[in-house]
C-alpha cells in the first residue's frame, strides 16, 4: 500500500508564560510547554492508525496539526506527498486539505445549534461552491438516519445521532483521510459500538483512511491496523495491532495494557498505573518515563532512548529486549 500521511520530526511548543510585566516583577523566565516532541510515523492508505496514551500525551495536538488547526513549531506533515506547511504552491495545499476531514470528540459542541442539519452537513462542500442538491439527505441515510432529519436542529437528536451527523459532515467532501479525535468517548457503551461499526463499514465502502485518536485500548484494538503509543509528547512504541497487544516491549505500553479492563478479568488484581505524568514544562532528563518505570537503570536517567526497530516493533527503550522478563 502507498503512504498517504507521513509525519516527520513533528514538534509543537506552546508558550504558557505569564504576562511580560508579571515575569519582570517575579523575575521568572518564559514557560514553554512541549506538547509534541520529534514524533515520526506513517499512515498507509486505506488503513487505520491508532494513537493512544494518557491525557496530556499530545494525541489531540497531533490531530489538530494534521488537519491544519494548529501549525507545528518544527517538523513536517506530508499528505499525498505535499508538505502542508512548507509547500509554496497554495493550489496544491488547498487540494490536499480538501481531502482531510475531522470528527471531534464532543458531538454536542461540534454542531452549530443555530443551523439545520442540512446546512451543517453540506457546509464543507458549500464553502467551496460545490453542488449540494440532495446531498444531506443521501448522507443521512448512509449513516443510518432518515432523510427527513435534514430539516431538524441538533438539539432534537441524541448524542449517538449527533455523532452520526458529524460523520455525515465528514463524508460530504469525499475525503481520503479522516482524523477521529476520541469520536466515541462522550457516548454510552452500546452507542459506541454502533458508531464504531458504522465507521468500519464506511471505511470499507469509501476506501477511507483513519487517524484514530483514543485513550480506550479496547476501542483501538477493535479499530486499528497499526498503533502508536505516546507518552509526554513522544512516540515510545509503534507496531501492528496484534504485535503490540500480544507482545508490548515498552514498560509504559505494558502498564497501560495491564490497567485496561478485560472481559475475563472479574476478580483479578490489576496493578494500577504508578505515579503521575511529569510536568511537561519541566520534563525529566534522559528517558521521560524513567520516574515511573519499574525496570529503569542509571542510564535511563541521563540518556534519552532513540526510537529503534526491535523485531516488528519500533520502541524507544534501552531495555526493550529484556522488558518482557
Amino acid at each position: 500500500m502507498s503512504i498517504l500521511v507521513a509525519v516527520r520530526n513533528l514538534t509543537r511548543i506552546f508558550d504558557v508564560s505569564k504576562p511580560w510585566l508579571n515575569r519582570l516583577i517575579e523575575r521568572r523566565d518564559k514557560a514553554l510547554l512541549t506538547a509534541v516532541n520529534k514524533v515520526d510515523f506513517e499512515i498507509e492508505e486505506r488503513t487505520v492508525y491508532g494513537l493512544v496514551g494518557e491525557s496530556g500525551s499530545g494525541k489531540s495536538t497531533i490531530g489538530k496539526i494534521i488537519v491544519g488547526l494548529l501549525p507545528p513549531s518544527a517538523g513536517a506533515v506530508e499528505i499525498e506527498g505535499v508538505d502542508l506547511y512548507r509547500e509554496e504552491d497554495d493550489a496544491k495545499v488547498d487540494a490536499v486539505r480538501s481531502d482531510i476531514q475531522m470528527i471531534f470528540q464532543d458531538p454536542y459542541a461540534s454542531l452549530n445549534p443555530r443551523w439545520k442539519v442540512a446546512s451543517i452537513i453540506t457546509e464543507p462542500v458549500a464553502a467551496r461552491g460545490g453542488d449540494t442538491t440532495d446531498m444531506a439527505e443521501k448522507l443521512l441515510e448512509q449513516v443510518g438516519l432518515s432523510a427527513r432529519d435534514a430539516g431538524k436542529y441538533p438539539h432534537e437528536f441524541s448524542g449517538g445521532q449527533r455523532q452520526r451527523i458529524c460523520i455525515a459532515r465528514a463524508l460530504a467532501s469525499e475525503p481520503r483521510l479522516i482524523v477521529c479525535d476520541e469520536p466515541t468517548s462522550a457516548l454510552d457503551v452500546s452507542v459506541q459500538a454502533q458508531v464504531l461499526n458504522l465507521m468500519s463499514d464506511l471505511q470499507d465502502e469509501f476506501g477511507l483512511t483513519y487517524l484514530f485518536i483514543s485513550h480506550d485500548l479496547t476501542v483501538v484494538r477493535h479499530m486499528a491496523d497499526k498503533v502508536g503509543v505516546l507518552y509526554l509528547g513522544q512516540l515510545v512504541e509503534e507496531a501492528d495491532r496484534d504485535t503490540l497487544f500480544d507482545a508490548p516491549l515498552h514498560p509504559y505500553t505494558q502498564m497501560l495494557l495491564e490497567a485496561a479492563p478485560k472481559l475475563d478479568g472479574f476478580g483479578r488484581e490489576a496493578t494500577p498505573p504508578e505515579g503521575e505524568i511529569p510536568d511537561p514544562i519541566n520534563p525529566p532528563s534522559g528517558c521521560v518515563f524513567h520516574p515511573r518505570c519499574p525496570i529503569a537503570v542509571e542510564r535511563c536517567k541521563v540518556d534519552p532512548p532513540e526510537l529503534r526497530g526491535v523485531g516488528k516493533t519500533r520502541v524507544a527503550c534501552h531495555l526493550a529486549e529484556t522488558s518482557r522478563d
